[in-house]
C-alpha cells in the first residue's frame, strides 16, 4: 500500500481518484483499509485548504443542500423527525430544529451539529 501525505493540488486529484476506484470496498480488505486512510487524508487536507465558514451557513438550507445534492430524501427526514408534516414544516420553515432534532439528523447524517444550530429565518405560518 503506497499512502503519502497530501499536500499539492496534484496530490489531492490522485487521492481522489484513488478513493472513487476503491468505492465500495468491503471493510477489513487491503482495498477497504486504504480507502478508510485516503479518505482520512483528503479530509484533512480539504479542511485545512478549503475550511467552511460555519457563520454563513443556514440550517435550513443546509437539510434542502442535504436532500436535494448529499442522497438524503425528505422521506428520511421525515423518518428521523417522525412524522411527514414536521419535516414539512421544518422545511418550510414553519417549524424550528430542536436540540433533540439537530441530535438525529447529525448522528444518521453524519452532518456536524455546528451547521444546524444557527439561528434561522421563520415563516410565519
Amino acid at each position: 500500500m503506497d499512502i503519502r501525505p497530501i499536500r499539492t493540488e496534484a496530490d489531492h486529484d490522485a487521492a481522489i481518484a484513488e478513493i472513487e476506484r476503491l468505492w465500495g470496498a468491503d471493510l477489513g480488505t487491503d482495498d477497504g483499509d486504504k480507502l478508510d486512510i485516503l479518505a482520512t487524508l483528503v479530509e484533512k487536507y480539504e479542511n485545512e485548504h478549503w475550511p467552511i465558514d460555519t457563520s454563513r451557513v443556514d440550517p435550513i438550507d443546509m437539510l434542502n443542500y442535504l436532500t436535494e445534492e448529499g442522497g438524503h430524501t425528505q422521506a428520511e427526514l421525515a423518518e428521523l423527525l417522525g412524522s411527514r408534516s414536521r419535516a414539512s414544516e421544518i422545511l418550510n420553515r414553519r417549524r424550528a430544529l430542536t436540540v433533540e432534532m439537530i441530535f438525529k439528523i447529525s448522528e444518521a447524517w453524519k452532518v456536524p451539529a455546528e451547521l444546524l444550530i444557527r439561528p434561522y429565518r421563520l415563516d410565519a405560518a
